[in-house]
């Protein structure tokens, strides 16, 4: 075996002091990186969509990000035209039966004694869906402020990405940078891609729930559907909240509707876990699913409750980095990329 140089040495120890750094850093900069990285998800949106612009009808790269923001404002503005103010009143009615079902289940617990010790360690305040939406509506103003900052930043990032490509590059050694290049490279590539099927699968979420409680018979299937499909954007923790209200919703109407929607959506639930994930992991990212829970985890501590709206990207970044600048920079060992063919 030949000696390690020392320059070879200093290298791989930069990288693993940068590694270890991560975690003290990603807690004093928490509320700046969840902005970065909402930054960075409309960038690649508007990329993402960009790309058939480019490639197939050749328009310039200012100009395909310009069809693609108008398409993107076109599909929502035109989403909200046609279904918004269906959405808004079935949502609305979703909210109102589910605090008439969980007043009903608060009456029937009363009546019983380990039902009023469920409620006593519960708490005495009664529960009202109602009083939670009015406290999300009280934090809109600060919401809103951020989603400005981060579409913003978003579309600056996806006008002109190689500027600050580099410009991140520069911050290090001039011996590190083609690394730290390539490795902006890796991370983009992955963030693609996984925004890519995770669309797919909110789609198809969404279009098999509100199918689902369609079928049933419940009302309000678009808005039980969109809560499913934008849901889906949490791993795991996601379908089941989305199931929540669904559940509540049937509730009202009788109990065999309440058993056949959570019926409904645990055959969903497998029809996702089993044949739509496996097939689009297989053909765009693959995330170990104990990393991506461990993750959650890590990034709730980290972050807030919050933060786990962005727990998958993270991953997906962090993912990126530990097998490119860790398993094949300092161990050596061949690892394959999202992207990339298996070695």
């Amino acid at each position: 075996m030949t000696q390690m140089s020392a320059g070879e040495f200093a290298k791989r120890a930069a990288i693993v002091v940068m590694i270890a750094a991560l975690p003290p850093l990603l807690w004093y900069l928490r509320d700046f990186l969840l902005v970065l990285v909402g930054a960075v998800l409309v960038a690649m949106l508007l990329q993402l969509v960009s790309e058939p612009f480019t490639r197939w009808l050749g328009l310039p790269h200012g100009l395909a990000l310009t069809v693609s923001g108008l398409l993107i404002l076109c599909i929502t503005g035109g989403t909200v035209y046609l279904f918004g103010t269906q959405l808004v009143s079935e949502i609305q009615d979703v909210v109102n039966r589910a605090e008439a079902a969980t007043s009903s289940i608060r009456e029937s617990l009363e009546h019983s004694e380990l039902g009023r010790l469920v409620l006593a360690h519960a708490g005495t305040g009664s529960i009202s869906v109602t009083s939670l939406a009015g406290n999300l509506a009280s934090q809109s103003m600060q919401v809103l402020e951020q989603i400005v900052f981060t579409v913003a930043a978003g579309v600056y990032l996806a006008v002109q990405p190689n500027l600050y490509r580099k410009g991140l590059a520069a911050l290090f050694n001039p011996g590190s940078r083609r690394d730290a290049e390539e490795t902006l490279d890796d991370i983009g590539r992955a963030l693609r891609l996984w925004l890519l099927g995770q669309g797919i699968q909110m789609f198809l979420i969404g279009a098999l729930s509100a199918g689902a409680v369609w079928l049933i018979g419940l009302p309000s299937p678009i808005a039980l559907g969109a809560i499913a499909g934008v849901c889906e954007f949490v791993p795991y923790l996601g379908p089941l909240i989305a199931s929540v209200p669904a559940i509540l919703v049937a509730m009202n109407s009788g109990l065999y509707t309440a058993i056949w929607t959570i019926v409904a959506y645990l055959i969903i639930h497998q029809i996702e876990g089993n044949v739509i994930v496996p097939i689009i992991q297989r053909q765009l990212i693959f995330l170990p699913p104990a990393v991506l829970i461990l993750s959650i985890v890590v990034v709730s501590m980290i972050f807030g409750d919050i933060g786990i709206i962005f727990a998958a990207p993270m991953t997906v970044i962090a993912f990126v980095v530990v097998k490119k600048l860790y398993l094949r920079e300092v161990l050596g060992q061949p690892t394959s990329l999202p992207g990339e063919p298996a070695p």
